[in-house]
């Protein structure tokens, strides 16, 4: 029975996404009508203008904080997951439409996104490593050479090779 729940979920985002620009232009004309097509237009670019300035002081906050849990040892992924969302809280603000504003600045509240986070962790896979290594690598391909197969000493003895295409770039 939960799958069922889980396809409902899933197939209402693409509705969503789809009756969104109606929904806007319906926001549009309301609110037009109360306040003014020059209101109107002026609430838009205001919107616009202070996603700007969000992402640029709550961004810088975020990744400040990001750091902090990293130099403390501790997971970031909770930082990471807030920043992402600050991201998209500001694009949302800078989309023309009073509904994509309203999601967007309910985004911008931490205990909206700590909500979010709570509901969204168990369904986000965040793969921190920051011991230097990569993922993906694999550290078992070691190339074992014998004594003989190679030494610097052989690199000094042997000069610059006068063949090399770089020493050709060089020369020219």
């Amino acid at each position: 029975m939960e799958t069922i729940g889980q396809d409902l979920r899933i197939s209402f985002l693409p509705l969503f996404l789809l009756a969104l620009p109606l929904l806007e232009i319906a926001g549009f004309v309301i609110v037009g009508r109360e306040v003014g097509a020059l209101a109107t237009v002026g609430l838009v670019l205001a919107s616009s203008i202070a996603g700007v300035l969000l992402l640029r002081h709550q961004g810088f906050g975020v990744m400040a904080r990001v750091r902090a849990e990293m130099a403390g040892g501790g997971d970031p992924s909770r930082q990471l997951a807030h920043g992402a969302m600050i991201v998209v809280a500001a694009i949302l603000l800078i989309i023309p439409g009073f509904i994509t504003d309203i999601i967007g600045l309910l985004l911008f509240l931490p205990p909206v996104r700590d909500l979010a986070w709570r509901r969204l962790k168990g369904r986000i896979v965040v793969a921190t490593d920051f011991t230097g290594s990569f993922r993906g690598r694999s550290r078992d391909k070691v190339i074992d050479l014998d004594d003989g197969d190679y030494s610097r000493e052989d690199d000094f003895k042997r000069g610059p090779d006068h063949n090399s295409p770089w020493r050709r770039l060089k020369d020219d």
